[in-house]
């Protein structure tokens, strides 16, 4: 201990210039107070920095050591620190005995922060020479009425002994005998310290002779013993027994940290299902009653490391309920994690129980309007869906409550209950009449196209029987008066319109309320009175509309709006139903009475397009869409009906399997990662593993020193140690004939960057101020710059530099080595450094709708056209998604096959959680297996850089493999 340089104190100082020793010395002799504490401030910031004052040692001795004033004191205990105590020969400076007689004073002072901050500062002393003669003075504080002095110097012993152990010699009897006797809980919680760590004996003697009063300790004391506890019983497993049920009091302890503590370390000393219980249990109120949301997330990742440990998951199955008090929460992220807690724990026996919470949590919403009510809506409606489908028992209580969320104004949330919808109406045809009866009672009330759309398919593949006729009726009311520009005509005349007529006589208006809202009355011309009382008649049409917001049926004024898509979704529908109404129906007549009914309505859709009424005009792939609709009904060709009554619904059963698939595979996937730990398997030693042993159990101080070691969670402490990660990270910045060869390792962590520079002096001169001077391009920051070194002949040094990043983007580190020779002064010029992108991009998942929507909402697109050495497509993608670090949300079932053409989607986050999207569209031509691949990736990002940046990863990830090639 003796060999290594102390850890001092680091005080911040900017540039300084350096003064005249001689000024120095006077100041601290003839100066007064003042002067003397600013003047010993520049001499402890230019010691910082390395300048050098022997002279000044004894000058301070004389003339500044005896004022009492305390901020002097307090400055002289940091110079004491950092001034070098040893002569060139390593024997210690004769002054320091006038010094350390100082010292002894000051541990005799009257003034209990005297003494106290110099007991603190004898801990960071590494010369025995002067701590010997201090120990009568420092045992003698352990018996001072003042806490402050009694818990620095427990410190202050406990310091001596781990180093010089023969300074103290009954330590810790000493320290054994004062806490029997202290009743200050920060004395007893710093004696019980230095007996976990000098003595556990000692220490769990005195904890087995109070361990009933455990509770009533302070929470700093509590946390001490719950970690002696679970060293002792790691150590130890026979000591379990004895320790466990002290563990299981803190669980009630009044101090949230000692709770979580006493919770992690229950779980880890036992796997007993009542232990599981209490400490899950525990963990819930913490989460509950803590405001912090921060510690929330970090209590509930706890609960979800947790459930993920097989013998865990089924003792925490009955606390699904309290997890879900947890949904007080306001914050939007604690209740995302919590409802999927809730959804992995949940079994049959209490589904029914969570459905009825998430009833209420449903209703909660409906008349708060908060930023997040929206998404958290979102989140109900997907839970619900996850459990209808994982429990088709209470799907029937489910649908009801969805089914109002159509009419939601938050279209996402809708949409979620139309997915839901159309998967159970195809999955348990029992609820197809229930499922069926409430949308078509919801069907008028919806307020969105896209919705409405996604209702009108499902009614028209699944509605069956009498419905048919009920569900026409229902669309036609939605659509209003047909024909359609008929009806536009007279409202735009100033008529009345059926719809009005109809309002009309719901509430009972008069027929003058009536005429005065629909214009000048019955006709197709108003007529005025002239300045010579003739009467002048003038057309309706050549009239200027009066611009008033129209109340027209939903439909009808998405039509107007110029979206005809939902008016071809509505063709398709109206064909299924009729088609499937002439196989239910006997009767000619019904049969083209319905039909016809229904072509009327599809051929006022196609006039109305083509009128100019509407603010766009039909678009052609609508127009073809309707009239095939139409030819259909007319024609009736087998292969058509076919497609219409039958084709639709096979697609959709096979896509909803493909989505089954795939998730039972991902299940697969994570439950293969999960560690069994089988009888024949070896034997794990701390000193011999790698760092991969992560299970419930383990020792968490060896697993979080090496987390530290490996700087991230992906990162394993195996790669950090390896040889090879280290050579694959080094960048050369000079050449091999520059008189300065240098070189860089480069270790990205999260935020930080850590250059480890290797500098070597080639030439046979010394180099005088040898400094790396280092520039950034884009979002890096340098925190500090590396101080000069002086180079001997064929010398070489380390120089570290860290570098801040706050942003996903390409980085750039440039840079050169100015050094002085005899003669001048040289630059020698760095290779820039090319900081990767892919550090920082993790692949992550997202649903086809929220894709779709952060692909509407991001404004920077990158266009990278593909020009690579593959053949084959697929083989293309693999490379892809290897060079860029994403995920392909594109299911494998969809990509299977070759037919020449490929189109997939890829999402990635950054660190920094900023999100990533790509769209690959390749093709090769399928008779020419020698042919290249062709196409373009399209990228899309919130900022540019993001943007640019992974643009630039593909270009140079295909530069590579034409080259490989």
């Amino acid at each position: 201990m003796t060999s290594q340089v102390p850890c001092y104190t680091i005080i911040n100082s900017p540039d300084l210039e350096v003064p005249n020793e001689m000024q120095l010395k006077q100041d601290l002799e003839k100066g007064d107070t003042n002067v003397k504490i600013e003047t010993l401030k520049r001499v402890i910031k230019l010691l910082l920095n390395g300048e050098r004052y022997p002279g000044l040692i004894m000058t301070i001795i004389r003339f500044v050591l005896p004022v009492q004033n305390h901020t002097i004191k307090k400055l002289l205990l940091i110079f004491w620190e950092i001034v070098p105590k040893t002569s060139a020969d390593g024997k210690l400076l004769q002054e320091m005995i006038l010094v350390c007689d100082a010292y002894r004073k000051d541990l005799q002072h009257p003034n209990e922060f005297l003494r106290g901050s110099t007991l603190r500062f004898l801990c960071k002393l590494k010369e025995p020479e002067l701590l010997e003669p201090l120990m009568p003075a420092i045992r003698a504080c352990l018996d001072h009425r003042h806490s402050y002095v009694r818990r620095n110097a427990v410190l202050a012993i406990f310091t001596i002994y781990k180093n010089f152990d023969w300074l103290v010699p009954d330590g810790p009897e000493l320290i054994a005998s004062f806490l029997d006797t202290q009743q200050d809980m920060s004395c007893k919680r710093n004696a019980f310290l230095m007996l976990l760590h000098a003595d556990q004996e000692r220490a769990l003697n005195y904890l087995a002779s109070c361990i009933d009063q455990v509770h009533t300790f302070g929470d700093i004391l509590q946390l001490v013993i719950v970690e002696l506890i679970y060293k002792v019983c790691h150590a130890n497993p026979a000591e379990r027994s004895r320790f466990i049920r002290c563990i299981y009091n803190l669980l009630n302890s009044s101090s949230n940290a000692v709770r979580y503590e006493s919770a992690g370390t229950l779980i880890t000393l036992s796997l007993a299902p009542t232990a599981i219980k209490a400490a899950a249990s525990c963990y819930i109120e913490l989460v509950v009653k803590e405001s912090d949301n921060n510690v929330k997330l970090i209590v509930l990742d706890r609960l979800v490391a947790m459930k993920e440990h097989e013998g865990m998951e089924k003792v925490m199955q009955d606390l699904v309920m309290d997890i879900l008090r947890v949904l007080a929460a306001p914050d939007i992220e604690v209740r995302r994690k919590t409802l999927a807690l809730a959804l992995d724990l949940v079994y049959s026996r209490n589904i029914g129980e969570m459905v009825l919470v998430l009833k209420k949590e449903v209703a909660k919403t409906h008349n708060v309007e908060h930023e997040d009510t929206g998404k958290y809506r979102q989140l109900l409606v997907r839970t619900l869906h996850t459990c209808s489908i994982k429990f088709p028992d209470v799907a029937g209580n489910v649908i009801p409550v969805l089914v109002e969320f159509l009419s939601d104004t938050n279209e996402l949330a809708a949409a979620d209950v139309l997915v839901f919808i159309r998967e159970a109406i195809q999955k348990f045809p029992a609820l197809r009449a229930l499922i069926i009866e409430h949308l078509i009672e919801a069907f008028p009330q919806i307020k969105s196209s896209k919705i409405h759309r996604a209702a009108v398919w499902i009614l028209g593949e699944y509605v069956e029987g009498p419905q048919i006729l009920e569900v026409i009726a229902v669309i036609q009311q939605t659509l209003g008066e047909v024909p359609m520009v008929e009806a536009e005509q007279r409202r735009l005349a100033g008529d009345q319109t059926e719809e009005q007529k109809q309002q009309q006589g719901t509430t009972g208006g008069s027929a003058a309320g009536s005429a005065t809202e629909g214009g000048a009355g019955p006709g197709n011309a108003s007529n005025k009175v002239t300045s010579d009382g003739t009467y002048a008649t003038q057309s309706a049409y050549s009239l200027a509309p009066v611009a008033k917001a129209e109340k027209r049926p939903p439909l009808r004024q998405y039509l107007m709006n110029g979206d005809f898509f939902i008016g071809a979704a509505l063709s398709a529908t109206l064909t299924k139903l009729a088609l499937r109404y002439g196989d239910l129906q006997p009767e000619a007549r019904a049969q083209n009475r319905l039909t016809t009914q229904v072509m009327l309505i599809m051929s006022s859709i196609l006039h109305l397009g083509k009128s100019g009424f509407p603010s766009k005009p039909i678009t052609n792939d609508d127009t073809d869409r309707i009239f095939v609709c139409l030819r259909t009904l007319s024609e009736r060709t087998p292969e058509a009906v076919a497609v219409f009554t039958l084709f639709c619904r096979e697609a959709l059963g096979k896509m909803l399997d493909a989505q089954h698939d795939e998730d039972q595979r991902m299940l697969k996937e994570k439950q293969k990662s999960t560690a069994k730990v089988q009888p024949d398997d070896p034997v794990l030693f701390a000193q011999l593993s790698n760092g991969r042993d992560n299970q419930m159990g383990e020792n968490v101080f060896e697993s979080s020193l090496n987390q530290a070691l490996a700087g991230s969670k992906n990162a394993q402490l195996s790669d950090v140690a390896s040889p090879n990660s280290k050579l694959n990270k080094v960048t050369q910045l000079t050449g091999f004939s520059d008189p300065v060869y240098a070189e860089a390792y480069v270790n990205v962590n999260q935020y930080d960057i850590v250059l480890d520079v290797l500098i070597v002096n080639q030439t046979n001169d010394t180099l005088q101020n040898c400094t790396l001077e280092l520039a950034t391009l884009g979002d890096l920051k340098l925190v500090e710059r590396p101080h000069p070194v002086v180079l001997a002949p064929h010398d070489f040094c380390n120089i570290k530099a860290n570098v801040k990043v706050s942003s996903t983007e390409n980085g750039i580190i440039f840079g050169n080595i100015v050094y002085d020779t005899a003669l001048n002064t040289n630059v020698v010029v760095l290779n820039t450094i090319h900081i990767d992108i892919m550090d920082y991009i993790i692949p992550a998942s997202c649903t086809d709708t929220e894709f779709r929507q952060m692909w509407q909402d991001f404004e920077w697109e990158n266009k990278v056209t593909v020009n690579t050495s593959f053949t084959d497509l697929h083989e293309y993608l693999k490379h892809l998604l290897k060079s860029t670090n994403m995920k392909c949300l594109t299911p494998e079932k969809a990509l299977s096959g070759q037919c020449g053409f490929m189109a997939a989607n890829m999402y990635a986050k950054s660190i920094f959680g900023e999100n990533a999207l790509a769209n690959l569209s390749i093709e090769k031509p399928v008779d020419d297996p020698d042919s290249k691949v062709t196409g373009h990736i399209r990228i899309r990002a919130k900022s540019q850089g993001m943007a640019l940046s992974l643009g630039d990863k593909i270009s140079s990830s295909q530069k590579q493999s034409v080259q490989a090639a």
